[in-house]
């Protein structure tokens, strides 16, 4: 699958997609094992730590990756069925204060973004080409099905470099 065009998503998206490799299809698959391996090898003491005050634990921001992937994967299949409904924006810090990742394992957080990557992959390779073109409204701004997909992949490769970065 080619990488979106510019006019096919929000500036705001750029920063995701340029992370992601020519294969997007392999790259989503790889990172099921790879993100939760590197989880599971976090320390819990770890994954409490913020790195500076008001900033996200790496379980919260885990959460928030979660709830992004399930965010974005609505829109993907909202559009890919070409339901014109314009779709909401979500606001990311809100969602995480009423989630209660804290109480959760890392662990935990690790299966469960596994099971909604795979869940998301059956959606995703089910598209068809005309599907993967279809664009739609979502938080006010034209964004295409295939722009999307790239954005699972690369809000991912974001924050695990951020975990890595400034976390470890």
């Amino acid at each position: 699958m080619k990488p979106p065009q510019a006019e096919e998503y929000p500036i705001f998206y750029q920063k995701y997609i340029d992370t992601v490799s020519e294969n997007v299809l392999a790259e989503l698959e790889h990172q099921v094992v790879a993100f939760s391996t590197f989880l599971k090898g976090i320390s819990s003491d770890k994954a409490c730590y913020a790195y500076a005050d008001g900033k996200w634990t790496i379980k919260e921001l885990v959460g928030h990756v979660i709830d992004t992937e399930r965010i974005m994967a609505y829109r993907l299949l909202t559009i890919s069925r070409n339901d014109k409904t314009s779709l909401p924006g979500f606001d990311e810090n809100e969602y995480v204060s009423h989630a209660h990742f804290s109480e959760r394992t890392l662990e935990s957080l690790a299966d469960e973004f596994a099971t909604v990557r795979r869940s998301n992959m059956y959606l995703i390779k089910s598209l068809n080409e005309e599907q993967v073109n279809i664009s739609g409204l979502a938080n006010g701004s034209p964004i295409s099905v295939r722009a999307l997909i790239y954005i699972l992949a690369g809000h991912l490769n974001h924050h695990r470099k951020i975990i890595e970065e400034r976390y470890l």
